[in-house]
């Protein structure tokens, strides 16, 4: 063996090494098997999007992801999210066994066939959407075993056999509807809490809460007595005494039945409706692990506490309505959790369970939240009623169907439509209409909004964002602050100083910052060759006190140069809000009077390049 060739071999092993070095650098953390569990289901499966040209390179950089429809945590594949772009093809089944932090796979509205994936050891999995496809086979169950699964949606398609004796009690979404399933729903707690629409339109399922019963199972018959020789005296004394035998013990049986069915209809017309209570609340549906109870007191005024309305021109529902209704968590905040709640009625509320009380007397509760519930404003999520126990604090607001800001900006990028600069500046000046007018209106609260956050800004058609979540710091523990409520984020509090609203406008840069940068505040962020500081606002006024720069732009809007000068004072907005002083943090007031300026001066420029196209 020549020395040549040895120095050879040690040379291309340090090429090797070397560029896995960089390239972990370059990139970050890699995992192949992940990448690999994806390639198999891009080389499996066609589809609109094209995925064998788009799902190149690696998937996952740091919290960031660089394909269509992934999610990505740590550098891990956290999310697959892959809906209504028409794919076509078998899942492997074993496909998705290396992706083992995957919390949430959603593949509905396709044309996807075969067996439903094999999901065994998936611990991490929450979410699992497979509605509106062409699956057939049964529902495997190993998807029992799954100890996080909260969402289980597998309607719209044709599966067979019958429904697993499913018992996680993190289960609060469950359709099978529209399927060819059979057999008797397994009675168990979690599948009795989903209603008659999770079920319908099967081949032959019965059971509740379906309006079929299942047919009684046949009674066996009674064993032939043994052939015997017929005409014996002695055969038929002993066949006499054996009837009279049995017909005596089933009197004796019969007679103390008798007697407990008597007393159990007496006992049940004496009890009468509070029997219907404790029936009701024995089916009620459970928003959670904890079922919301509701006190059967008569005395205690605490005890006997319904839900409140501020609006008596919405439809009125009560508690028992709530707790019927069927419910799926929205998420987990620091203040609570949160649900949507459909009603038999048709109507949809959201709940939020208030998971910090401050030690507030019912009294106080009451009044803190009156004040919130009658304001009105296009920009705020009304507060449509509230119940309050010494158990449980309950806040019921109007749904607001499409989403967080948050998801909008930074959930599965490539498979939405881009958010462009004219609907950046159309939710800013909402934000700021909304904050300008909570700040007029809770004078009173030393921070009136205290949580506001992307995550907080629910956007409706249009881009119309509403605020939620706002006015709850009096019901916050002061030493909670820090880790429950957003305004802890401004410097003066770390500093030990006065807080004042002008927290509220700290946070409300950070927000105007998100927008224009499409980075998360908080998280660590990078320039084009180095890591620069993870506080967002310093690394924006670094960048732009040297020289206006188009690299902190999103990428989604970098394009609309016509745009840029907008931009740009935006973002001076932004970093006046964000002032380490608070005094030089200017009201909500103004900054909504230049919001709106910048918007106008923006329609307007808009308005004439469509009259010069036209002209052309």
């Amino acid at each position: 063996m020549s020395f040549d060739w040895i120095v050879s071999v040690y040379v291309m092993v340090f090429v090797i090494q070397s560029s896995k070095i960089i390239r972990v650098c370059a990139y970050g953390e890699y995992y192949a098997e992940e990448r690999d569990a994806l390639i198999q289901i891009r080389e499996t499966l066609n589809s609109t999007l094209h995925l064998h040209s788009i799902w190149t390179g690696r998937p996952c950089w740091n919290n960031h992801s660089n394909w269509v429809g992934i999610g990505c945590l740590n550098s891990h594949v956290v999310h697959i999210v892959l809906e209504g772009i028409q794919l076509t093809g078998s899942l492997p089944p074993m496909v998705l066994h290396n992706i083992t932090l995957l919390s949430k796979l959603s593949l509905k509205n396709n044309s996807l066939f075969g067996s439903l994936p094999n999901l065994a050891n998936l611990n991490q999995l929450q979410s699992v959407s497979l509605s509106n496809n062409r699956f057939t086979g049964s529902i495997p169950l190993e998807f029992i075993d799954l100890p996080n699964l909260s969402q289980l949606e597998l309607q719209e398609n044709l599966l067979t056999g019958t429904v697993p004796p499913f018992s996680q009690p993190t289960l609060i979404v469950f359709n099978v509807s529209n399927n060819r399933l059979q057999g008797e729903i397994p009675e168990t707690p979690v599948l009795r809490r989903f209603p008659e629409s999770s079920y319908n339109h099967n081949l032959e399922l019965c059971g509740k809460p379906l309006r079929n019963p299942c047919p009684a199972p046949p009674v066996s018959a009674p064993p032939s007595p043994a052939l015997t020789p017929p005409n014996t005296k002695q055969t038929k004394d002993k066949k006499l005494k054996i009837w009279s035998i049995a017909l005596i013990a089933v009197a004796a049986a019969l007679v103390p039945f008798t007697l407990v069915l008597v007393f159990l209809c007496y006992y049940r017309k004496m009890k009468g409706r509070g029997t219907r209570e404790d029936e009701h609340s024995e089916t009620s549906v459970e928003w959670t692990e904890n079922r919301v109870q509701r006190s059967k007191g008569r005395g205690d005024p605490e005890k006997t506490m319904e839900l409140q309305f501020f609006d008596k021109a919405r439809p009125i529902f009560d508690l028992d309505d709530l707790l019927r209704a069927s419910a799926e968590l929205m998420g987990q905040g620091r203040l609570g959790s949160t649900y949507k709640t459909m009603l038999e009625s048709g109507l949809v509320v959201t709940v939020k369970r208030l998971k910090e009380k401050n030690g507030l007397s019912r009294k106080e509760f009451i009044q803190q939240m009156q004040l919130l519930g009658n304001m009105r404003h296009d920009n705020l999520v009304e507060i449509l009623s509230i119940y309050n126990s010494k158990e449980e604090k309950l806040v019921v607001y109007e749904y607001v169907q499409g989403g967080s800001l948050f998801e909008l900006l930074h959930d599965s990028r490539g498979a939405r439509m881009p958010l462009d600069w004219a609907a950046r500046l159309s939710i800013a000046e909402g934000v700021a209409r909304g904050l300008a007018f909570l700040h007029q209106s809770l004078s009173s609260h030393k921070v009136p909004h205290a949580n506001l956050k992307s995550s907080n800004i629910l956007i409706q058609n249009h881009y119309h964002p509403k605020l939620t979540d706002f006015g709850f710091q009096p019901l916050v523990p002061p030493k909670k602050f820090a880790e429950t409520l957003t305004f802890s984020k401004a410097p003066e509090f770390s500093l030990g100083k006065k807080v004042t609203y002008k927290a509220d406008v700290y946070c409300f840069g950070l927000i105007l910052l998100e927008l224009i940068t499409g980075r998360i505040p908080g998280e660590f962020s990078l320039g084009n060759d180095e890591a620069m500081d993870d506080d967002l606002s310093e690394w924006v006024r670094s960048i732009v006190h040297r020289e206006w720069s188009t690299e902190i732009l999103d990428l989604e809007i970098v394009a609309e140069r016509e745009s840029h000068e907008e931009m740009l004072k935006l973002t001076e907005i932004a970093l006046e809000c964000t002032s380490a002083m608070p005094e030089s943090r200017p009201q909500m007031s103004e900054m909504l009077r230049r919001i709106e300026q910048i918007k106008e001066e923006s329609s307007s420029r808009r308005e004439a390049q469509e009259e010069d196209i036209g002209n052309a």
